[in-house]
């Protein structure tokens, strides 16, 4: 192996790892660990029956983050959790789900 193929052998290997080393395991969303998992099977759950799906599980997974915790069913029970049911929007309407 020349010095121009080490070179680029190692680049390549430092872009494979580097991920891994920035991102803590807690600290990403989905990942094992955390609040992640929880957040994600709970607003799957809460957001099942949702017209906008996707938009629903966006807004339950920042308020589920910032709030730790998420109503059960898929449609009030806001009491149950009384930071997801204050959070509001900048227009000031709910903001979760």
């Amino acid at each position: 192996m020349n010095c121009k193929e080490s070179v680029t052998f190692f680049f390549f290997l430092a872009l494979l790892i580097l991920p891994f080393v920035l991102l803590p395991a807690t600290g990403a969303p989905g990942r094992v660990g955390g609040m992640g998992v929880y957040c994600v099977s709970r607003c799957r759950g809460r957001c099942s029956k949702a017209g906008f799906r996707d938009r629903c599980i966006k807004y339950c997974g920042i308020c589920c983050r910032q709030c730790k915790c998420v109503p059960s069913g898929t449609f009030g029970n806001k009491h149950q959790c009384p930071c997801y049911r204050d959070m509001l929007s900048s227009k000031g309407k709910p903001k979760c789900p």
